[in-house]
């Protein structure tokens, strides 16, 4: 995003009456704000159409998934707050982008960009929403919670899915082998063994097919 569109909020296109309460302007204007999301295009190519995903489909989808899948959590977990995770960690990526998992470049500094955008996003609402917004992308990127690194074990297996389901999809990233899949999505092991016993089989069974470069991972 250009700082021309991050100095004005897409809700000073059409101001909301003067009338309406502060704290209800404030928070419609961040509802306003991360319409964005929508427009924030990811690596992942759909299934049921030609075109890649945006990240607010990418966010709707794991909501879905932790709901359907949370029982293979190697740990009790909150559901509804481990949607709440999912449906917040990728705001962020309004004013920070999104960083392909297979980049070369632009992983270095990820965190510092997107807790810069957390601090400039979240500061739209009102104190303690903002507060209570920055804590959930926190824990997120901390994973320091079972809800967390179940989270963040559906952030990665939702992708592979969808590559599995295009026959190699991001898998296909030039440099990529079967070997950077693994090793980057491993993490799905900490919030899930048997779901990442279940992705390692779909990585193994596409690099059989092909749809993945066998050799040692480049790092």
């Amino acid at each position: 995003m250009t700082d021309d569109r991050r100095s004005e909020p897409l809700a000073a296109k059409t101001p909301f009456p003067v009338e309406l309460d502060e704290r209800l302007r404030d928070q419609l204007t961040f509802l306003i704000e991360v319409d964005h999301l929508k427009a924030i295009l990811r690596q992942s190519p759909l299934v049921a159409t030609e075109r890649r995903e945006n990240d607010a489909e990418h966010s709707w989808h794991l909501a879905m998934m932790v709901v359907l899948l949370a029982e293979y959590s190697d740990e009790p977990i909150d559901t509804g707050h481990t949607v709440q995770l999912v449906l917040v960690h990728d705001l962020v990526e309004i004013y920070a982008g999104d960083t392909p998992l297979y980049a070369a470049n632009g992983r270095d500094d990820q965190y510092e960009r997107e807790a810069r955008a957390a601090t400039e996003l979240f500061g739209l609402l009102p104190e303690d929403q903002a507060s209570r917004l920055r804590t959930l992308w926190d824990e997120f990127e901390e994973r320091d919670t079972p809800e967390a690194r179940f989270a963040k074990a559906m952030d990665r297996f939702q992708p592979l899915l969808l590559n599995w389901m295009a026959r190699g999809g991001t898998w296909r990233t030039p440099g990529t082998t079967a070997d950077d899949v693994r090793r980057r999505k491993a993490v799905i092991g900490d919030g899930s063994t048997y779901l990442w016993e279940v992705g390692q089989r779909l990585i193994t069974e596409g690099e059989f097919r092909g749809w993945a470069r066998p050799g040692q991972s480049a790092e």
